[in-house]
């Protein structure tokens, strides 16, 4: 039985945050509020932007993935041409996007189907290929380069940096048990180490990063104490963690774990209020509204501030089953709960300056976009 009259929510343990998960009905209106206590303004941020899977290929196998595919499938994206990724992004400007989301499977290029297309278009790897897809889309669109896709070496992302405003990549749990079950047993890209690696060298190099943990998928209260304490513990040392999105399992048809249970709404509530009470001002998080379509709004009574990428464009190909909700519905939901809803960037404003973008002429341009959207 969860007992929160010890806890030191100034200042929360370990064990604090396990009674915060644990927390029986009588208690979670109160930490509901008390995470809401720490909202810092009146206003649901959103960034509109353009979701591009440069490729489907993926060497990991997730047991609850409904976004890779295979090789051979006759659909299978392999590698998008830059002209085509072009064509979208021009697309993207027409509907007033500002970030181009650009995602893909982990370590694609140990696929030889995507090695051949590299050669093809003249790169040796995936982080090559993507730079110069970050560095056309920096210098010939309006949209801001925003990565997410998994590892990085520290020289690649250190590469990568330069034409990126942002990266993102999420921890889904710390948890090395999990490696061993369906959900991450056919995964080597998703070692708990392997990825705090990948998060730390983004706050060695100052880059603005965007991380969470996913819930639903096997793991213990305990475990998704420690995955937020590992969190944490980067986001005090660098700095550089500017959101945490607490995502919940859904399933899709056809994925390994398609008859497994979802989190409980209550769960949900639980965890998010743990990480609101656990993470600084300064730190948003964020609940995916499209994967939470019904409840989307009682996450902000637990202090959400910010939905995270919506785009009037592209379907969210990760979840391809749960559409973004529009832009219209989206401000009739934060209203409704007594809240404003402000358009933001890939990279939140207090990380705009020359230490997070090195970049002089991508800075200006972001400084501009920045302006622009402020108005």
């Amino acid at each position: 039985m969860s007992n929160l009259s010890n806890i030191d929510f100034e200042n929360l343990s370990r064990e604090d945050l396990i009674s915060i998960l644990e927390c029986e009905k009588e208690d979670i209106l109160k930490i509901m509020s008390l995470a809401n206590s720490k909202r810092e303004h009146n206003y649901v941020t959103y960034s509109k932007n353009v979701f591009i899977p440069l490729t489907k290929i993926c060497r990991n196998d997730c047991g609850y993935c409904a976004f890779k595919q295979n090789p051979d499938d006759p659909d299978a994206i392999i590698l998008k041409d830059k002209e085509e990724v072009l064509e979208i992004l021009k697309e993207a400007e027409k509907y007033g996007c500002k970030e181009a989301l650009f995602t893909m499977g982990e370590d694609a290029d140990t696929e030889e189907a995507v090695k051949v297309k590299l050669d093809k278009l003249g790169f040796k790897t995936m982080a090559d290929y993507i730079y110069d897809i970050c560095k056309s889309t920096a210098e010939e669109t309006s949209l801001l380069p925003h990565t997410n896709a998994g590892n990085f070496s520290y020289e690649d992302m250190k590469m990568l940096k330069e034409y990126n405003i942002s990266m993102g990549m999420m921890l889904e749990s710390s948890s090395e048990r999990l490696t061993r079950t369906i959900a991450h047993e056919k995964s080597p890209g998703k070692n708990p180490k392997l990825r705090l690696e990948t998060i730390k060298n983004a706050g060695k190099l100052n880059i603005a990063y965007t991380t969470g943990i996913l819930i639903g998928i096997g793991e213990t209260k305990e475990e998704i104490a420690d995955s937020l304490l590992a969190i944490k513990e980067l986001c005090d040392k660098y700095g550089h963690i500017q959101e945490v999105i607490i995502q919940n399992f859904t399933v899709s048809p056809g994925i390994e774990m398609e008859n497994y249970e979802e989190p409980s709404l209550l769960d949900m509530l639980r965890t998010v209020a743990a990480a609101q009470l656990l993470f600084d001002e300064g730190v948003s998080v964020q609940v995916p509204p499209n994967l939470n379509y019904e409840t989307s709004q009682i996450f902000l009574l637990c202090g959400t501030d910010d939905w995270g990428g919506v785009s009037p464009l592209s379907e969210d190909y990760v979840n391809p089953s749960s559409p973004w909700p529009t832009l219209e519905k989206l401000e009739k939901l934060t209203n409704d709960a007594g809240y404003q809803l402000k358009e933001r960037l890939a990279i939140y404003e207090k990380y705009i300056n020359e230490k997070y973008i090195k970049n002089p002429e991508l800075l200006e341009k972001t400084k501009q976009t920045q302006k622009k959207i402020n108005k």
